[in-house]
């Protein structure tokens, strides 16, 4: 167990409200506040920005996104 995660879906759990990063199979980035999630994947995310070349290239706003299309997801920030 690190920092009280002990499965996976812990860190999403943990990351609800907060501001994630997902990379997509398109290689697209993804960069929101983490809503709500199942146990797909398929997660919320509110304030979406697409990110290109690290810029955000357009706002999507609320968004869902489908769990077989996310490579990974990753919290954006380390600080607390």
């Amino acid at each position: 167990m690190v920092n009280g995660i002990e499965r996976p879906l812990d860190l999403l759990n943990e990351s609800k409200g907060k501001e994630i990063l997902i990379e997509l199979k398109d290689n697209k980035q993804l960069v929101g506040t983490l809503l709500a999630f199942d146990i797909h994947i398929n997660i919320v995310v509110d304030n979406t920005k697409e990110i290109v070349n690290n810029e955000m290239k357009r706002s999507l706003g609320l968004s869902f996104v489908r769990g077989n299309t996310i490579l990974w997801i990753s919290p954006a920030s380390s600080k607390k």
